[in-house]
């Protein structure tokens, strides 16, 4: 018995406009243009106000033109400052690179076309002197920032036999070397002993010259609360108010020990 195939039937093609998921693809595409367009381009979320609070060493439009220039993107030959491509954090690095002063930005989106802006500056704790014609303000996290135009009642840290150019914004020693340093000068302060300076002789040793002329030498790598310790017992128990004056050194960096000499 014969078998007959069936013949083959050919499928035309559908236009591509006629495929069910053309026009909502289409339409899904032209919305997405259309917002975009709106966030980036719109008139309506263009940034217009920026708001600058807590200045004081820096000046209000330096701050500004530095925001301005970065808040301000071309994209295909057309300008526009939309608040959505606002980059905070690139500002707030542009900002700290370009004024040693200010340690931070706060920079709120208010929107659809506002910044506030509060400017975080940096706290001077200390001085740090290169040597006596170069002393900079220096905060906790050991940044010298401004330089030092006029006396100041700030402990003062210098380093010995250091000749290098420093830059301002610049981290000149260990953050964790300076908040002990002020803790020295803290502690001193309660025991009625006015420091003159801290000179960092090498890491782990710190020479704190006092008002009278006799050194302390620490040692900032091992226990600092004990050589303080070991400082207000010696200090009570045997070396007279009198004879404070006619001291040479305290030594306070090994173990139990706080050996001390007279002049």
């Amino acid at each position: 018995m014969r078998k007959y195939r069936k013949p083959h039937r050919i499928k035309k093609k559908q236009p591509f406009f006629k495929k069910k998921y053309f026009f909502p693809t289409f339409f899904g595409f032209l919305f997405s243009i259309l917002a975009i367009y709106l966030l980036v381009f719109s008139s309506f979320f263009q940034i217009e106000k920026i708001i600058i609070t807590g200045n004081a060493k820096t000046e209000k439009n330096d701050i500004l033109k530095i925001i301005e220039s970065k808040i301000q993107k071309t994209i295909f030959s057309y300008t526009t400052k939309s608040i959505f491509l606002a980059d905070i954090n690139e500002i707030k690095k542009t900002a700290s690179n370009s004024f040693p002063q200010i340690d931070d930005l706060e920079i709120k989106k208010s929107f659809p076309d506002s910044l506030n802006v509060i400017v975080i500056e940096r706290l001077g704790l200390a001085v740090f002197c290169n040597n006596d014609e170069n002393c900079f303000l220096l905060d906790q996290e050991a940044v010298i920032f401004e330089p030092l135009l006029q006396e100041s009642q700030l402990p003062r840290i210098e380093k010995l036999n250091n000749e290098k150019q420093f830059q301002l914004g610049e981290q000149i020693i260990e953050e964790d070397l300076v908040l002990k340093i002020l803790k020295i000068f803290s502690v001193l302060t309660e025991l009625n002993i006015k420091a003159e300076k801290a000179l960092i002789v090498s890491s782990d040793r710190v020479n704190v010259l006092t008002d009278q002329g006799w050194d302390i030498y620490f040692d900032p790598q091992k226990d600092l609360n004990w050589q303080l310790t070991k400082l207000e017992a010696l200090l009570k128990e045997y070396v007279p108010l009198e004879d404070k004056n006619q001291l040479d050194y305290i030594e306070l960096r090994f173990g139990d020990l706080a050996p001390f000499k007279y002049k």
